[in-house]
């Protein structure tokens, strides 16, 4: 990352203030993935380095909507939420506002962005991350220079950029997100990830060890690796590498000082070779992301998944033998064009033979350009909706039937807040990736404790600190 225009950026901010009066304040709304959470820390980074005051009052002086669009209602609530903004802006002639993110990669979203909402002033999109110093410094300079406004756009198809060496602001100081590749190849019929994500590109593994070796030094007791499909890491790479050998690699250099985490695995590249890493390290935690989808062959077909349901199946066997107590969690679609209630009973047998600990559930959303939004036998809202709500009662039980093991167990748990909900508790998370709520001090944030897990509520789990006895 060029460091001079962080320095210019810092003056040019410091001449905006003198112009304001005040110390200008900047918020950034993330929709979306862990990757784009990700991004957004960047941007936070690029604008506390810049001396933005960060806040969440989307009623400020630089907004930015870091954006989604894997499903419509993602759009909508972007859009929903511009009209808002749009009385905020009212009231402050100088506020800025910007959208980003993968939901800016369609033209027909900056088609319409541009003839309705004429008061967003800049607009970019997943790969040119790395020009918003620059974005920011031209926009700031232009209202110091009371030039007229228009909504700027850049959005460019190259996936080449340096977004990983921009400054970070973490949403977490003992926890970090790490990209280890980005894009995605595998195009399922139902995706619009590969289009406005790009193709698998993989990160050096040298660089990726000295990130880590960074958040180390900097307090980070947890890491995620990220990428849309992790397993495929590395074919890109001059020398190829695997993602189970990076894996073990980050296991072995950070064994006794960091736990591991990683998302998201896509199951027809799920290898013995990263089951027997997994297992062999006790710092990467005991989760594993495996979306299947759907339950039924001719469905899994359509979605242009590359695995059976019975290739799925012997898949967690094959997992769970090397490792009985890990998490297995997933997602699954319902509503995708032609399924049937048979189709939906194969989903609901799927869960109850695999265990499931848990599962993100959701309705297909047709999105233009994938070729499921060309199939016939689109499935009505209100079928769908009744089957979600089979689906999501099967979870429920497979959640609640595994997640009692935990009981009477005492679990390290990662505290990472306050609990939103009672005064004088806090919540944290255990290697399986479910959230533990107990009484304790928020002096005990950032570390690692061990708690006993006194109740199992189906998706997260009540306990209480271990006394010198126990």
């Amino acid at each position: 990352m060029d460091t001079e225009i962080i320095r210019q950026l810092k003056q040019t901010v410091t001449d905006y203030a003198s112009m304001l009066g005040c110390r200008p304040r900047a918020c950034i709304v993330t929709f979306g993935c862990q990757m784009n959470a990700r991004d957004s820390e960047k941007l936070r980074g690029v604008l506390s380095a810049s001396g933005f005051e960060l806040t969440d009052s989307e009623d400020c002086d630089f907004l930015i909507y870091n954006t989604c669009t894997v499903r419509e209602n993602a759009n909508t609530r972007v859009y929903g939420r511009l009209g808002k903004v749009k009385s905020y802006k009212k009231k402050n002639p100088l506020m800025m506002v910007a959208l980003c993110g993968c939901m800016m990669q369609e033209k027909s979203v900056t088609d319409e962005i541009g003839s309705k909402y004429g008061f967003v002033d800049l607009v970019f999109g997943t790969f040119n991350l790395d020009r918003f110093p620059y974005l920011l410094e031209d926009l700031l300079r232009a209202r110091l220079e009371e030039q007229p406004c228009f909504t700027r756009v850049e959005i460019i198809d190259s996936t080449e950029n340096d977004a990983d060496r921009l400054p970070s602001a973490r949403n977490y100081p003992f926890k970090a997100g790490v990209n280890i590749m980005y894009g995605c190849n595998n195009f399922c019929s139902y995706c619009i990830v590969p289009y406005v994500r790009g193709r698998e590109r993989s990160r050096e593994p040298s660089e990726i060890l000295e990130e880590i070796r960074y958040l180390r030094e900097d307090g980070v007791r947890e890491i995620m690796l990220l990428g849309q499909n992790v397993n495929s890491y590395g074919k890109t790479l001059n020398r190829p590498k695997s993602f189970a050998w990076l894996l073990d690699r980050i296991a072995g250099e950070f064994s006794s000082e960091l736990l591991i985490r990683f998302m998201t695995s896509h199951p027809k590249d799920l290898s013995d070779d990263l089951i027997r890493v997994m297992a062999d390290h006790n710092n990467i935690c005991e989760h594993i992301h495996l979306p299947v989808q759907a339950g039924s062959d001719r469905i899994l077909q359509a979605m242009n998944r590359h695995y059976t349901r019975e290739d799925y199946l012997a898949l967690i066997d094959k997992i769970r033998s090397a490792m009985p107590d890990i998490a297995i969690t997933t997602d699954i679609m319902v509503g995708f064009p032609s399924e049937t209630e048979t189709d939906i009973d194969q989903t609901i047998d799927l869960i109850g033979r695999s265990g499931f600990d848990n599962a993100f559930t959701f309705l297909y959303s047709r999105r233009t350009g994938t070729p499921a939004a060309a199939m016939e036998d689109q499935v009505d809202g209100e079928t769908a909706s009744r089957w979600f709500d089979k689906v999501l009662e099967a979870v429920h039980c497979s959640a609640r039937e595994r997640n009692r093991r935990f009981a009477g167990r005492i679990m390290p748990v990662l505290v990472e807040q306050e609990n939103r909900h009672n005064d004088g508790w806090i919540s944290g998370r255990i290697s399986h990736n479910l959230l533990v709520h107990f009484k304790g001090s928020p002096k005990l944030i950032g570390k690692i404790i061990p708690v006993k897990i006194t109740e199992s509520k189906g998706f997260y789990l009540m306990g209480e600190t271990v006394s010198d006895e126990d």
